[in-house]
Parts: structure tokens; C-alpha cells; sequence
């Protein structure tokens, strides 16, 4: 839905492809076309080359946005993109191949200048010699699969004794995810900030820094929230440049071009550490977008279309906050269990400085088959304090009524006072869910919520009980506070 309104934008038609699973989903049904390309497991569907590109040639597409997941980062799908002349927007697949791979982007990182954390040069898949890195390092260390990201494949190992099993779990997670056992094995460095820098690059060797991007709220190794700019750089304003400067030297001796982003750990005396590169547009993207006044889809096609980029680094803005958080079907008192199930209400948040990327609606059914993200909800505001508080009255205003979400969660969490105070590391969510204290549920929301689950299998008899009882699902209803 992103990249479609984009395109619309720009009078271009837009192809949807689907599986069972996404048949009645709204990218189908609001693009030009849609082509179904299989049954609902993503090995047989999205992950297909063969359907997706038969779907370009049946429809006569001329290029393909990858999007977030699934085949955005294989190397694979770009080259058969390039051999069947039909435009990847993105980077060449001979960047991918350098710089998807975390054990060769590291070593293009180093060969530009960058520091990285210490590890193993190459991926290993015997545990005893990657156990012996481990004891030479010394512990913690990260295992981390060569392959891919998103938390798969990646465990944290504290004692000797630990390790052979979680390099079992690791590699066989790696295996499972990206078709690729191998796992490297990293020094951890205790408390660092997650900070990623979002770089943009021509055909024609044009280069910028757009900046960056705090994402060290992370459960699992997931972004739950992010933001521009980092509350470290009031700290240290020099650090954007150096991080800039560092992330566009790697990019450059990839020989990268349309958008990436550089991800690096900056630690407790904001010293920062190469970590990998995410060669495709990421999940949180809004808020730079925000910060910047850019549309970076915008940029990508353009880029793809060969035109050079209009912006000189010293031309970059960032004027304000923005801050996002991911609102998933999920339950977060059940370990966030996956929530699927059918959507009977659903309300977006408005007013200035609001923005929610979403690809659902009422009557839609979230299926089990994918990731359960439902949209991603960013709100700008000329500081930092002042978008924390446009996100969290955001939250009181979604609705999505028959499934569990987190939206209450994230309620909780803009409100923190840690949280507020800029005080983030990765191991912020560790910290915060030993010290959170959970409001007992009310029984007049109970009530109001059971009532409404009933009415929802009658006919127009949901929109009439969420009218009456103003029930949202971040965990209040607004009539009973």
C-alpha cells in the first residue's frame, strides 16, 4: 500500500501480486492489477522468482519493488530481474551479494574504514571451531546467521556451556529462514544504542546520508519503536556526520546505488561499530521521511529510472521528531502470541503530524501464515517531548476491534518515564518488563468488550455498540475514564 500510493502519485499503474492467504487483502484490491501467484506457504508464493516474474510478463510490467520482506534482499531474484530486463527497484544484485551477506559486508565496511565489533571473518557450521572464537573472544557473544536478518538465526551466549546448543538453534534457524546454515560469531557489546543511517544512491556515483534512526527498543531482535532523529545526537551533534561519513564510505566501496540502510552499535562513550547492511527500504522509513520531507519511494523509482539525485548532502534538512511504533496482532500478556482472526472495527488516528501505514480494514481476516504487523503508526512534532505525547493520544484513538493487538502496550511504553528521558539501549524492553506493573482489567471494559464480540456476528450491529460505548483497544474505553 505504500509503494501503490507512491505510484499513483506519479500516474504509474500499479500490479498486485497475491497468494490464497491475501486474496481479499487491500493491496489487492486497490491496484490496477492483481495476479494471484499461488497458495498461501511463502516457498510456493512471495518467494517464488519463476511466478513473480511471470506475473510481470503477463501483465507487462517493467519493474518490481520488492518491498520490505521476502525476496527484497536475494541476491537471486535481482539478478533474474536484470536478465529478463525488467528493473529491480533497488540496489544491483551484485551489491546485494556483498552487502547481504553480514560475514562480506563486514569486510567491505573495514576495507572502507569503519570499525567493527570483533568476530569471525567467515560464516562457520561446525561448533567447535566457531566454540573456539567464542572462548578467545570471551563471553557474551552474539551468534549470528550470514544469510539474513530479523532476529532469525541470531542467539545470545553467556557461558561456554550454552554454546554448542544455541549454535545448534541458530544454524538450524538460519537454515529454515534464508536456505543457509552458516552463522558468525560476534563479540557483544553490553547496552549499545541500535542506531542505523539511511543512505541514497545514483547509477551515476551520486551519494548522501539522509541520517538516522534510533531503533534500539527491540524485543527479540525486533523494532518495536523508532525514531529521528536519536536522542543521542543532543548529546553529541558531531556523531551524525561521523556515522554519515562512515555509512556512505561503505556503501560507496560496494559499489551501492537506490536505497540502504547502514546499521551500526554505539556504545556507552558513543564510540560506533559497523554492524550490517539492510540493502532495501526498511519498515521504518516514515520517520525519516517525516524529518526530511521526502518521499523515499519516490526517490527509489527515480533512481531506478536512472536519473541522478537532486540533492547535495549539505542540502539535507532534519527539522523536528518523528516516532514510530509497529502495531501488531499479537497479545502482549500471552508472550505476544500471534492474534489472528477477523478485523469487525477498525479506527485510524487523525490530526496534524499523524501518519499510519496500513494495510488492513474492517472484515478483513489476519491470517497465520505471515507476519502479524498490522500497520506502522508515526507522529512528528517539533520536538521530541511533543511527539511522544501526539503518539501516545494516536494509540487512544486506534481501534481494531475481534483480535488482540498491542496497541495498549505501546501506550504503556511512550509514557515511560525511561523511555521519555531518551535513555535507550537495546536491552531497554529486558529492563522494562521487570519493572512494569501491568493495571488490573476493568470490569465495566469487560463487559463493554464481551458485549460488542456478540453483537459483531449480527449484522451492522458492531458499528452501532463501538458508537455507543467509544471502545478502543488500547485497554480504556474513553467513556470509562
Amino acid at each position: 500500500m505504500r509503494v501503490m500510493r507512491t505510484l499513483r502519485e506519479m500516474d504509474i499503474p500499479s500490479v498486485a501480486v497475491f497468494s490464497d492467504a491475501d486474496r481479499r487483502s487491500l493491496h489487492v484490491r486497490r491496484a490496477a492489477e492483481a495476479v494471484h501467484i499461488g497458495p498461501s506457504p511463502a516457498r510456493e508464493s512471495y518467494l517464488s522468482i519463476d511466478r513473480i516474474l511471470d506475473a510481470a510478463h503477463k501483465t507487462g510490467a517493467d519493474a518490481i519493488h520488492p518491498g520490505y520482506g521476502f525476496l527484497s534482499e536475494n541476491a537471486e531474484f535481482a539478478a533474474a530481474c536484470e536478465a529478463a530486463d525488467i528493473k529491480f527497484i533497488g540496489p544491483s544484485s551484485a551489491a546485494i551479494r556483498k552487502m547481504g551477506s553480514k560475514t562480506e559486508a563486514r569486510k567491505v565496511a573495514v576495507a572502507a574504514g569503519a570499525t567493527v565489533v570483533p568476530g569471525t571473518a567467515e560464516g562457520v557450521t561446525d561448533a567447535a571451531e566457531a566454540r573456539s572464537f567464542a572462548s578467545s573472544t570471551g563471553y557474551p557473544v552474539m551468534l549470528k546467521a550470514v544469510a539474513g536478518g530479523g532476529g532469525k538465526g541470531m542467539r545470545r551466549v553467556d557461558r561456554a556451556e550454552d554454546f554448542t546448543a544455541s549454535f545448534e538453534t541458530a544454524s538450524s534457524e538460519a537454515l529454515a529462514a534464508f536456505g543457509d546454515a552458516a552463522v558468525y560469531v560476534e563479540k557483544l557489546i553490553e547496552r549499545p544504542r541500535h542506531i542505523e543511517i539511511q543512505i541514497l544512491g545514483d547509477q551515476h556515483g551520486g551519494m548522501i546520508h539522509l541520517g538516522e534512526r534510533e531503533c534500539s527498543i527491540q524485543r527479540r531482535h525486533q523494532k518495536v519503536i523508532e525514531e529521528c532523529p536519536s536522542p543521542v545526537m543532543s548529546v553529541d551533534p558531531g556523531l551524525r556526520e561521523r556515522m554519515g561519513a562512515a555509512a556512505v564510505g561503505a556503501a560507496k566501496a560496494a559499489g551501492y546505488f537506490n536505497a540502504g540502510t547502514v546499521e551500526f552499535l554505539v556504545d556507552a562513550e558513543r564510540n560506533f561499530y559497523f554492524l550490517e547492511m539492510n540493502t532495501r527500504l526498511q519498515v521504518e522509513h516514515p520517520v525519516t521521511e517525516m524529518v526530511t520531507g521526502l518521499d523515499l519511494v519516490r526517490l527509489q523509482i527515480e533512481i531506478a529510472a536512472g536519473e541522478r539525485l537532486k540533492l547535495q548532502q549539505e542540502q539535507v534538512e532534519w527539522r523536528g521528531s518523528a516516532i514510530e511504533c509497529r502495531v501488531y496482532a499479537e497479545d502482549p500478556e500471552n508472550g505476544f502470541f500471534p492474534s489472528p482472526g477477523r478485523i469487525v472495527q477498525y479506527a485510524e488516528p487523525g490530526g496534524p503530524g499523524v501518519r499510519m501505514d496500513s494495510g488492513v480494514y474492517a472484515g478483513w481476516t489476519v491470517p497465520l501464515d505471515y507476519d502479524p504487523m498490522l500497520a506502522k503508526l508515526a507522529c512528528w512534532a517539533g520536538t521530541r517531548k511533543h511527539a511522544a505525547a501526539r503518539l501516545e493520544r494516536a494509540l487512544s484513538e486506534c481501534a481494531v476491534l475481534g483480535i488482540r493487538t498491542n496497541i495498549a502496550f505501546l501506550r504503556e511504553l511512550t509514557g515511560d518515564a525511561e523511555f521519555l528521558a531518551g535513555e535507550l539501549d537495546t536491552g531497554f524492553l529486558g529492563r522494562y518488563f521487570k519493572r512494569r506493573n501491568v493495571p488490573p482489567p476493568c470490569e465495566a471494559e469487560q463487559a463493554v468488550a464481551s458485549e460488542v464480540l456478540k453483537l459483531s456476528r449480527k449484522p451492522r450491529a458492531v458499528e452501532t455498540a463501538a458508537a455507543a460505548s467509544r471502545w478502543t483497544t488500547m485497554g480504556r474505553a474513553e467513556s470509562l475514564r
